[in-house]
């Protein structure tokens, strides 16, 4: 079915792939994408850049216009926008399977890099481009890593992974520049430090819900950190914070912390990192004395996942027997080929985000130092967000770079 947009037609397409690549006679699941082209250059065999959306656990982005990165890739591609498997109209994960700490087993980068080749075979495209975003990023090295004839160029924006860095390497540099996030927070909003203050004293005092029924606890209230590694995330947690525990801020909370519509981000993301050992709960047993939820006034995490979560939150209750195997699980199998990436001849365009929260800068200039035909943009312009917010200009940028323009 098409639907025609301002500026764009959107085809759907569903994919069934195997669960396990390894076994393709397996069990079965349905990937779904969308097609997205100029109406006028529908009949024209344009070339395809595959989106790869940030995550884990995030479906691909749902157009209402030409516009942003989108507008400017229609200028000369036929887009697809990835619904990795798992995620929006793919076969959903659901938390009642016995079996499903080992399903989730499958759901990984590889996976879906193996889903995407599977894909690219079935609509007749030869090499194509692809635009990783955070996560998506990871995924553009794995692919590199396993399937590099099916890559034309690479772009890539917040999302150069460290090829041998474990969870708790990337905690460790994680945790820091969230302190860093937050105090720079409380020196540009200093009101607000009153209002965590009287926040934190009434959540410890009484029993507060969320609209839902789930209770908001202080260190719910501190995940709302997460906000502060996008460009307005500081503005939008000051104005949330503004008129204190109405019903209006409860409503926005919940909707900022539930997981509601994205519950594998939970599930698989500290998997993610695991090529071998467990992850046992990294980011919990890491967890500096600054955002302990018993310290006076605890610091704001980051996009840090915890244990408990897994028992405060309604949408991710049942998946807390996967949640826990996932985090004792061993013998992951590797997600990067250091030989094959350090030989890579696939043209990469990289935007480092100087400042960025979530993806540590200088894992992601390590990394591109150790793989070959990688060229970097670092800036301080734009957050985690920028290819979303920044109207395209992003990806103009690193267009220019792949023409030879810059």
């Amino acid at each position: 079915m098409t639907v025609l947009l301002p500026g764009v037609a959107l085809t759907d397409h569903t994919f069934t792939v195997p669960l396990d690549h390894g076994n393709p006679g397996g069990q079965a699941i349905e990937v779904f994408a969308r097609e997205a082209v100029d109406p006028a250059r529908r009949g024209e065999d344009l070339p395809w850049l595959l989106f790869l959306q940030g995550g884990p656990g995030g479906k691909s982005p749902r157009p209402t216009s030409a516009d942003g990165w989108l507008g400017h890739a229609l200028r000369t591609h036929r887009v697809l926008l990835l619904d990795q498997r798992g995620t929006g109209r793919s076969t959903p994960v659901t938390g009642r399977r016995r079996d499903l700490a080992d399903q989730l087993h499958h759901f990984r980068a590889d996976a879906i890099v193996a889903d995407a080749e599977l894909i690219r075979r079935r609509l007749g495209a030869g090499p194509w481009d692809t635009l990783g975003q955070s996560y998506g990023g990871f995924i553009t090295l794995t692919y590199l890593s396993q399937a590099p004839e099916g890559l034309r160029r690479c772009f890539v924006t917040g999302g150069l992974a460290g090829l041998d860095a474990t969870a708790d390497d990337v905690y460790a540099r994680t945790y820091p520049r969230v302190l860093d996030k937050y105090r720079r927070y409380l020196a540009r909003f200093p009101g607000d430090v009153a209002r965590i203050e009287a926040i934190v004293g009434e959540l410890r005092t009484r029993d507060v819900r969320l609209p839902d029924g789930d209770r908001l606890t202080v260190r719910r209230f501190q995940t709302l950190g997460m906000m502060l590694g996008t460009g307005d995330g500081a503005q939008r947690l000051h104005w949330l914070l503004d008129e204190g525990l109405t019903d209006g801020f409860l409503q926005q909370c919940l909707t900022e912390t539930s997981f509601a519509d994205n519950p594998l981000y939970a599930v698989l993301h500290e998997s993610i990192y695991s090529q071998g050992p467990a992850t046992a709960w990294s980011a919990a047993r890491l967890l500096p004395a600054e955002f302990a939820e018993d310290a006076a006034v605890p610091a704001f995490t980051g996009e840090m996942i915890y244990p408990w979560m897994f028992d405060d939150i309604r949408a991710l209750r049942p998946f807390k027997p996967a949640a826990d195997r996932l985090a004792a699980r061993t013998g992951w199998p590797p997600l990067y080929d250091p030989v094959r990436l350090a030989a890579n001849e696939v043209p990469v365009f990289a935007a480092v985000y100087h400042d960025d929260m979530y993806v540590d800068a200088e894992l992601s200039l390590e990394t591109a130092r150790r793989v070959g035909n990688v060229r970097t943009w670092v800036t301080n312009e734009w957050e985690h967000d920028g290819v979303r917010v920044s109207g395209g200009q992003v990806l103009v940028r690193l267009m220019d770079m792949a023409s030879g323009r810059i």
